[in-house]
């Protein structure tokens, strides 16, 4: 049958894709249905029509998937920060590893892979160590919010629908953060809202209040507040940084970062120390790391180390190693491994975060790591050493075709992988193949009730 944009039609779903969505057919044509699980038979509007594919919103849901439970959070489905929670974890857990595979079949023709059983995350829900929520003048109101009159329609601290810049779901709880972190939330919100200046507009780009960031040290339960605003204003911040210090013993620091510009990043053009320290400490194994508002961080502190561990395991090392660790970011991986190298030289883009790495290697006493700033493919092509084993921990779209090239001449003998994205991990090991073996594939899920997986891949010179 030919279908058509702004048609109503029952569909059975049989696949999710990966980035969440359910797939049906309909005669041959593949259907794209976002909020629909494998099994269910939905009743669904087309909103999008091309030629090789639909995509379609469900209406009704008329017969559940054995699969289908209901997502104990009241935003599910509506918020951009977690797609899956109708689906219990161990089904999303079998999806994620499928994607994996599947990635590895249809894009990169590897069919004789040893994809491992997936490593799950130690905690499913409270396991976000990072969190930030956007200020809007434009509430996003629930379908039971409409035509609320007591509902305040010109304030928003909350998340994003997904797909859009300007639309702010008002959120009371993220069950992704450790609970105290909503009574934080709670806190900046009543104070926002009370005092008489407004939030950002994100179409007018005008106004006071922007993002509220909060970061979680997992291993000794303390709390950054970063109130992020469009300029300075100490006589209104400083009472709030001191209500909220006085409230919670948790917390370590409160600070202000400041931008005018119109981006939607929570990230100031210069920072303003409120109450307490500057940064946080974590540690992941037993390595510490100190984490500022601006610091990247593994979100999963927990699953960090689950990963971590896998990197080490591929890697073979005996404690001889000269290891090159592309795309290094503040180090973490670098440093989870020093104890067991001869040396590590990372190799990073963002200065900031080459600053942090350096200084997370004095907090560790650690003097084997060094670290070379610039673009990888610039940076490699003056690297003189082969290195024994090669790290790559490329960004989601993967390896620039440059640097892939650069690391095939180079030619290591052994290289660990660590991927975010299975379709641009399978495209660059499609490549990587004509000179390496590809042994074992470990998928290790950081982000429960999301689409997202990281896998890393153990490949020895041919």
């Amino acid at each position: 049958m030919a279908i058509k944009k702004g048609q109503e039609i029952e569909l059975d779903i049989e696949g999710l894709a990966f980035g969440g969505r359910g797939i049906a057919k309909v005669d041959g044509l593949a259907v794209f249905v976002e909020r629909a699980v494998p099994g269910d038979r939905v009743r669904a509007r087309i909103v999008k029509k091309k030629k090789s594919f639909a995509e379609a919103r469900v209406i009704d849901i008329l017969s559940d998937s054995p699969d289908r439970i209901s997502a104990p959070c009241r935003y599910s489905g509506i918020c951009g920060g977690c797609k899956w929670q109708m689906l219990p974890y161990s089904a999303q857990l079998r999806y994620k590893r499928a994607h994996v595979v599947e990635a590895l079949e249809h894009i990169g023709g590897l069919t004789d892979i040893e994809v491992l059983p997936i490593l799950a995350s130690p905690q499913v829900f409270q396991y976000r160590n990072k969190m930030e929520f956007s200020c809007s003048d434009r509430r996003w109101l629930l379908s039971e919010e409409l035509g609320d009159q007591e509902v305040d329609k010109g304030f928003a601290l909350g998340l994003h629908v997904p797909g859009t810049f300007d639309k702010v779901l008002d959120i009371e709880a993220c069950l992704l953060q450790p609970e105290l972190g909503n009574r934080i939330l709670a806190d900046v919100r009543e104070y926002m809202k009370s005092s008489g200046v407004p939030a950002y507009g994100l179409k007018s780009h005008e106004g006071f209040w922007r993002f509220l960031m909060l970061r979680h040290s997992s291993v000794h339960d303390r709390w950054l507040v970063n109130i992020v605003t469009s300029e300075e204003n100490q006589s209104l911040l400083q009472p709030l940084a001191g209500r909220l210090m006085s409230r919670y013993s948790e917390i370590a620091s409160v600070v202000n970062n400041v931008t005018a510009r119109k981006a939607g990043i929570a990230m100031g053009e210069y920072e303003i120390p409120l109450a307490g320290a500057t940064a946080l400490r974590d540690k992941i194994g037993g390595f510490e790391f100190e984490i500022s508002a601006n610091s990247f961080f593994q979100t999963n502190t927990l699953g960090a180390a689950l990963l971590y561990d896998t990197v080490k395991a591929f890697a073979g090392l005996t404690g001889t190693e000269m290891v090159l660790d592309l795309y290094c970011g503040t180090g973490t991986i670098g440093i989870y491994l020093s104890e067991n190298v001869r040396e590590v030289v990372g190799m990073e883009l963002v200065e900031s975060a080459l600053a942090d790495a350096e200084k997370n290697c004095r907090i560790n006493r650690i003097s084997n790591c060094r670290f070379v700033g610039g673009d990888i493919k610039d940076v490699l092509a003056h690297e003189t050493h082969r290195p024994d084993v090669l790290i790559i921990d490329p960004p989601r779209v993967g390896m620039h075709k440059d640097v892939l090239k650069q690391v095939m001449d180079m030619a290591p003998e052994r290289i660990v992988y660590v991927s975010c994205n299975p379709a641009t991990l399978a495209r660059d090991l499609a490549v990587m193949q004509e000179a390496y073996y590809i042994g074992e594939v470990q998928p290790v899920d950081m982000f429960p009730h999301t689409f997202h997986i990281e896998a890393v891949v153990r490949l020895d010179k041919k």
